[in-house]
Formats: C-alpha cells, structure tokens, sequence
C-alpha cells in the first residue's frame, strides 16, 4: 500500500477541509481529492461521507483515522531508531572488563560513554587479557580491555591509558620499614607471587623486564585470582608487582605497598575490537576512548 496515502488521510481527517489540508501537504486540491479516493479503492471500502454539504468520516474512516496516525507515529519512530542505531546512540554493546583494571581508566571511559549514549544498552562483564581476546575473535563481545602489548589475529589493540606498578610486601619484611622508594637491587633475590603468564604474556612480560631486568626471581607460588596472589604476600609468602589500581582496591592487612626508584615502572591498559565493518556503537566508544585525557 501507498504510504503517501495514509499520510494524506491523515492530515484530512484532522483539518476535515481538503483545501486546508492540500495546503498543508503542499499539493493541490483535485490531487489530494484523487489521492484521497485510490486510498478508498485500496482498501475497498468507502472512508468519507460525501453526501452532505460538507463530508463527513464513515465508521471506517474514523477507524482509519486513528490506524494511520499510530501508522505515521510509528514510522516516525522507526526512523527515530533506525537514525540513532547508524549514529551509534543505539543498541547493545558487550563490553568485558580486565581483572586487573578495576579502577578509573576503564570504569571512567564507561561511565562517559553511558552518559553520552544513554540509549545504549551496556552488557558488562569481567575476564582477563587472553580470555577477552579469545571471546572477542569469536564475536562473543563486541570490546575488550586488555593489558598490551598482545597480539592475536583478527583483533585491533588501542591503549587508553597506563599505570604504575607497586610492589606489595608482607608487612613483617625489612623492606616494608624502609622510607622512599624501593631500588630494584633489595628486591633482586626475593621470591616472587605471580599469576599464571598464559593469563597475559604481554602483560606479564612487561612488568617483568621492568622490574626485575635481570630475570625474575624464583615464583613460589601462582595464583590466578589479583585477591588470592594479595593474601599470599600477607601470609608472608613472597613479594610482588601489582598494578597500582588493583594494588589499592585489594589492600588487606599485613600487606604493605611501596613504589620502585626511577625509571618508574608502567604497564599500559588497551581496548580491543575486531577490526573490518565496525557497528556504530563500536566505533563511538573507541572514539570516545581516543578523546579521554
């Protein structure tokens, strides 16, 4: 059916006037009073009452009065939608955080994106660096944080921000009565708490050569889990080098941190999303990531 038409009927139907009603359609009257019967005929069955001076509505055209302005509201919202969803400003976007970023440079870069787009449905989850980039080459989520440098086939890396790295210590060891900063010769032969590398081997082998350039000391324990590897430090187990963020959220007692001297060690966190044909809300957070101070 003619989409024009029940626009037509609908701007008559309020004006009950063809000449006003052709004014406000901007086409003449015979026109619209031609358009107004093939609408009839399409729909076969007679809409106005033309036997009076003036016409009148049918049952079936006070009917189709109402049916064609939800029909033209509707349409107005089908665009509405069609519009934002191209622009980005709608839609669901699958988003899994990294464990060891809990803090503001991911969790600031989300609460900006959903007030910027709050016509976005955000489905929020937490994983890791390997298990992030395996869901996301998989199309199991549309971005991923992770902790760079990492590469993997079919997915893009940007880094949004960095961190410093500090050194937990049990607070029973000589070193946590020290003031300033750690140097990296007090800590050389110290045995370490360390997660699993296959959890992030960029990561992992970032914070290594930065910490311990001369290889890192015997790892007495792993543990996957950033709350487990601090409980491990507190019963006295090892040191080792968390990201200050994480570091922060999880201080326990019998946990002491402390900073290492210059140069300062760093790890970088990073967005990641498949490249190729990237949807709008997509592309709108990784813009609005490059943008975020």
């Amino acid at each position: 059916m003619d989409l024009r038409r029940w626009h037509y009927f609908a701007v008559l139907a309020e004006e009950m006037h063809f000449t006003r009603a052709a004014a406000r359609l901007f086409v003449s009257q015979p026109s619209l009073s031609q358009q107004i019967r093939a609408f009839e005929a399409e729909l076969g069955v007679a809409l106005l009452d033309r036997s009076g001076p003036r016409f009148a509505l049918t049952d079936a055209g006070r009917v189709a009065a109402t049916e064609a302005r939800e029909l033209l509201d509707r349409l107005d919202r089908a665009r509405g939608v069609i519009a934002a969803a191209g622009r980005g400003d709608s839609g669901r976007l699958r988003v899994a955080y990294t464990r060891s970023a809990p803090g503001p440079l991911a969790g600031d870069l989300v609460a900006a994106y959903r007030a910027r787009f709050p016509g976005v449905e955000l489905a929020l989850e937490t994983g890791w660096t390997s298990l992030n980039l395996t869901r996301l080459a998989a199309g199991e989520i549309d971005l991923g944080f992770v902790r760079p440098p990492v590469t993997h086939p079919g997915v893009e890396v940007a880094a949004v921000g960095s961190e410093e790295v500090l050194i937990a210590l049990p607070s029973g060891h000589d070193l946590a009565r020290r003031r300033g900063r750690l140097r990296r010769a007090w800590i050389a032969g110290e045995p370490v708490v360390f997660w699993p590398r296959e959890n992030g081997p960029g990561q992992y082998d970032a914070i290594s050569a930065q910490v311990w350039p001369a290889g890192v000391p015997p790892i007495v324990r792993e543990e996957p889990e950033d709350e487990q590897l601090m409980r491990a430090v507190a019963e006295g187990l090892g040191i080792a080098a968390v990201p200050e963020h994480r570091a922060r959220a999880l201080r326990r007692r019998g946990v002491v941190l402390r900073r290492l001297e210059d140069p300062v060690p760093r790890i970088d966190l990073g967005l990641a999303w498949r490249p190729g044909a990237i949807p709008p809300v997509v592309r709108a957070f990784v813009d609005l990531a490059a943008k975020m101070p």
